[in-house]
């Protein structure tokens, strides 16, 4: 089944919020709301889309900071990320004042996820897989059928995710790209948390940040 999206760049950090939709049902998903709410639901109108639900690869405030509001405006579900980012949603008043962003609230996913679950918007399916380092419960999305990941702040074009941040870790981060994201296959696009696109087989020919992790 066809999975389509559009890219809306959100809040100062220019974080990558995504709308994906099934072509067939035009039932869409809102991956990492984190802010500039007005925006993404234009979108969703612009491509007459039923918004059925929010998904998260992780609870930095540039990429949660609106699912709260949002969830409760369009009274749809919030599923994601995995259960170890709790404390990072728990920060989200925190963050939004350390940061200089509007004022975000905390928020309890309605569901939770493992490594190896799948959601589905429409009649498309993604796989989820567990891809700490950057954050312990950062997940990313992935559509066989489509070949388009979503990353969120694991992988960039050229780079790859801090781990300066609380409960970061460098090798686990390494880690995660080589056993997770590697295998999807070089043809595999994937939509960065941050920045340009780009494939798996780009960045494991030219990416400095995991040379030798091929």
């Amino acid at each position: 089944m066809s999975l389509h999206y559009q890219i809306i760049p959100v809040t100062p950090f220019e974080q990558n919020c995504s709308v994906l939709w099934c072509a067939q049902s035009k039932e869409a998903a809102v991956v990492d709301p984190g802010g500039d709410m007005e925006r993404i639901l234009k979108v969703v109108v612009d491509n007459d889309l039923t918004l059925t639900q929010i998904l998260m690869t992780h609870a930095h405030i540039d990429h949660a900071g609106a699912t709260a509001d949002l969830a409760e405006l369009k009274k749809i579900p919030i599923v994601g990320p995995h259960r170890e980012d709790d404390f990072w949603i728990q920060m989200l008043p925190q963050q939004s004042q350390m940061f200089g962003f509007p004022a975000a609230r905390k928020f309890s996913p309605d569901r939770w996820l493992e490594h190896g679950d799948e959601v589905h918007i429409g009649k498309c399916s993604m796989k989820v897989l567990h891809c700490p380092g950057h954050t312990p419960g950062h997940v990313v999305f992935f559509a066989p059928d489509s070949r388009l990941a979503i990353v969120g702040d694991v992988l960039f074009q050229g780079s790859i995710g801090r781990t300066d941040f609380p409960m970061g870790d460098h090798a686990t981060l390494l880690q995660s790209i080589r056993q997770h994201l590697w295998p999807l296959g070089d043809d595999v696009a994937f939509i960065p948390g941050h920045g340009p696109m780009s494939t798996i087989g780009q960045e494991i020919k030219t990416n400095p940040f995991v040379a030798g992790y091929g």
